[in-house]
């Protein structure tokens, strides 16, 4: 299995399951029948509404210009930054953007906010300046919560200092048509708004305007991201062995049939962000009705020992730049016998190509798990508790919460709950800040070397639209760390009776109960200071 970009090294008789998938998906005629928006490759439900991103590379290019220079025109007028508010799709893969092809000399500086915490807010309005931001605000929906109170903030705030008749031009949107925010954004005399397409769910958006607009107001070139990703579709569309869609959808869903469902990313610095959109895509479209992959980003290697047989690793390479690390780990995995996955990637500018690859292998994956690759039907469940939540707490202006202490007794027991082929989580509602991840990241460590098993790190409330779906309505493998704090800084919703600090605690709790109602295995911690707590945690695990 072997395209100019894409190897795949596995023990025999895995090696032969997929083959023999691939020939029985090429005798049902199942690529055709992908791009023929047929149900029945999956579940036979409403699969067909959600295919539009299939054509997304072959959009009118003309069209694509007008956005771009509409984009850039905002970028150049009186820009310095640009604050993105959106959750999920609308989110990571903007993030990704930034982090891989970076921001060209003369355009703005793209901030991502996707967090409740305050203290993550107050850290990007500090880092600007309101009066020459540009505000992107981004939901397919328009009823995402986090989205719309993090919009009513920042609008607030640009009234203040630039008055009401000014402050709507420093917003733009973008949205699918008919949406409740277009509503607010007509009324409130937002600068543009972009329309997303209703066929197009948010974590298959990329190549949507939800990643062209932010692309452009970087100072990248869509059009080169799409031709790319046309490319990558034409591939896609064969039933030879140069679709490598295919080829990695097939592989990913047998080796999970095979207990092997935990890919796991090695890439280098230079692309070690494009797990974090990864990780959305296969989580949230797999898991679910009791079955899932469950991606692992982010995890520092180790040595060959230290993993289970639940792994396969995905070794991404960019050409004309060294990871000696990186391909020595690879290679030591290979020899002891791991499957091992090999992309490599042209340049930086693959990142559209890339996009579609694996959005098309994400699809192939769930026809062999037999999955809707396209809803995610756990993932409101926290939603209506949230809500519920947080509507007796405008009714009563009190939050009945017991903040459980960290305790080295009920760590112990939950780790205790730690088998072969579980996964350790950590859902953290505390600021997603380089401290804070370099401190999860040992504690992860001290985890998996101690109890050979892959471990995640989510930040709360980002994770509930990313791998909230798998660790809800994905297989019973997940044991759970919530992580919840005091904070030191709070900021008021406007409009509303509860804050932001509040609402992130609601979502942890809404999270929680989803989570205990489900049968996990999961514990809730709260810590009064985080850095000297994410201390102790890490010496209770030693």
């Amino acid at each position: 299995m072997t395209t100019s970009d894409y190897s795949c090294a596995l023990p025999s008789d895995l090696a032969s399951r997929v083959k023999r998938r691939v020939a029985a998906f090429n005798d049902n005629g199942v690529v055709q029948r992908i791009w023929d928006r047929d149900p029945s490759v999956w579940t036979n439900a409403d699969e067909s509404r959600w295919l539009g991103w299939l054509s997304l590379p072959m959009q009118d290019r003309g069209e694509v210009k007008r956005i771009v220079d509409c984009a850039r025109a905002m970028a150049a007028e009186w820009t310095k930054d640009v604050v993105l508010l959106g959750m999920g799709g609308s989110s990571l893969a903007p993030e990704v953007m930034r982090e891989i092809l970076g921001t060209a000399t003369g355009f703005p500086a793209l901030h991502v906010v996707d967090s409740t915490d305050p203290g993550q807010l107050l850290a990007v309005e500090r880092a600007i300046d309101v009066r020459r931001t540009l505000f992107l605000v981004a939901s397919k929906s328009g009823t995402t919560l986090e989205v719309n109170i993090l919009k009513q903030y920042f609008h607030h705030r640009a009234v203040q200092e630039l008055g009401e008749a000014e402050a709507g031009r420093h917003f733009v949107l973008t949205t699918d048509p008919g949406s409740k925010l277009e509503d607010v954004a007509k009324r409130e005399g937002f600068r543009a708004v972009f329309g997303g397409l209703p066929s197009v769910g948010g974590r298959y958006s990329a190549l949507s305007n939800f990643g062209l607009v932010p692309a452009a107001l970087l100072g990248a070139d869509p059009v080169r991201l799409l031709d790319g990703a046309r490319e990558m579709a034409q591939r896609c569309a064969s039933t030879g062995p140069e679709n490598a869609g295919l080829e990695l959808g097939t592989v990913l869903g047998e080796l999970a049939l095979a207990g092997r469902d935990k890919p796991t990313l090695i890439a280098p610095a230079a692309l070690a962000s494009f797990g974090g959109w990864l990780e959305q895509l296969v989580a949230e479209s797999l898991g679910k009705n009791g079955k899932g992959i469950i991606p692992i980003e982010g995890e520092t290697p180790g040595a060959p020992g230290e993993y289970g047989h639940d792994r396969v690793f995905v070794h991404l390479r960019l050409a004309g730049e060294s990871d000696a690390a990186g391909d020595a780990a690879a290679e030591q995995l290979q020899a002891a016998g791991h499957p091992v996955i090999r992309i490599d990637w042209a340049d930086r500018s693959s990142l559209g190509a890339e996009f579609y690859r694996w959005e098309f292998a994400t699809a192939v994956a769930g026809a062999v798990l037999a999955v809707n690759p396209f809803d995610q039907p756990d993932v409101e469940a926290a939603k209506v508790v949230t809500r519920r939540l947080a509507s007796e707490f405008e009714n009563t202006g009190t939050l009945a919460d017991d903040n459980p202490p960290l305790e080295e007794r009920s760590i112990a027991a939950l780790l205790g709950q730690l088998h072969a082929g579980d996964y350790f989580a950590i859902l953290a509602f505390i600021q997603m800040n380089q401290a804070n991840t370099d401190a999860l990241d040992r504690v992860r460590r001290a985890v998996r070397d101690r109890y050979k098993v892959a471990t995640t790190v989510g930040f709360g409330p980002r994770y509930l639209h990313s791998t909230g779906q798998a660790h809800k309505g994905g297989p019973n493998s997940g044991v759970f760390l919530v992580i919840t704090c005091d904070d030191a800084d709070d900021l008021p919703v406007p409009g509303q009776r509860y804050s932001f600090g509040t609402i992130k605690r609601l979502q942890a709790r809404g999270d929680l109960e989803v989570l205990t109602t489900r049968g996990r295995r999961v514990l809730r911690v709260h810590l009064t200071n985080v850095e000297a707590g994410l201390r102790d945690l890490l010496a209770m695990i030693r």
